[in-house]
């Protein structure tokens, strides 16, 4: 007797074939590994095909791989991973594929499959600086446009290059460069002779 996750790791491979760099089953969940050359076709039968019918993309992320593992990571350091779900089979499946430079790390976009894919995109694109072909309207979406790097890339200063205040004088946002003060992060302890005694 199959069990439903084996039925959807069945259907996937069937589906997608040589396209599949890996493909494995851990903790209740499917996992595709995709190249990113066949990124997209095989989003598009995932979608479209019978066996698999993936109507929804619920999720897409980047995620910059630096230090995964604590160092032991050899492979992309920037992937996006991608969670879809059939309405139709009742499962879910996750998505993911790395870019093949990491110093312009480029996917193609998914917008022309999943509409809602946009935002997320351009999230993974404000964030980590992953680029989406075939993305129209790809900016940034939670910093300011005139920001610089991407904060949640692994090499990103803790503290940033710069800090925005309103400056009343000028009445406009001014930017400056980052004056933190150094400071002593050890907790204070109270001790109390008599404290949780009742």
């Amino acid at each position: 007797m199959t069990t439903k996750l084996e039925t959807l790791a069945s259907a996937v491979q069937d589906v997608l074939g040589d396209k599949i760099k890996n493909l494995s089953s851990a903790l209740g969940e499917v996992t595709v590994v995709l190249g990113a050359d066949d990124y997209l076709p095989a989003m598009q039968l995932l979608r479209d095909h019978a066996s698999t019918r993936f109507e929804q993309m619920i999720d897409l992320c980047g995620v910059d791989y630096q230090s995964y593992g604590d160092g032991r990571w050899e492979g992309a350091r920037f992937g996006v991973v991608v969670h879809l779900m059939s309405i139709a089979h009742n499962w879910r499946l996750r998505v993911r594929v790395f870019a093949k430079d990491d110093d312009m790390p480029l996917v193609a976009s998914l917008t022309s499959v999943w509409p809602a894919a946009n935002w997320y995109e351009r999230e993974a694109f404000d964030l980590y600086g992953i680029l989406f072909e075939g993305h129209d309207d790809l900016r940034r979406i939670l910093t300011d446009y005139g920001f610089i790097g991407h904060p949640f890339r692994k090499d990103f200063p803790v503290s940033g290059y710069v800090e925005m205040r309103y400056d009343p004088e000028q009445k406009r946002v001014v930017y400056q460069p980052v004056t933190i003060e150094p400071r002593e992060n050890v907790p204070r302890i109270i001790r109390e002779e008599n404290y949780g005694v009742r």
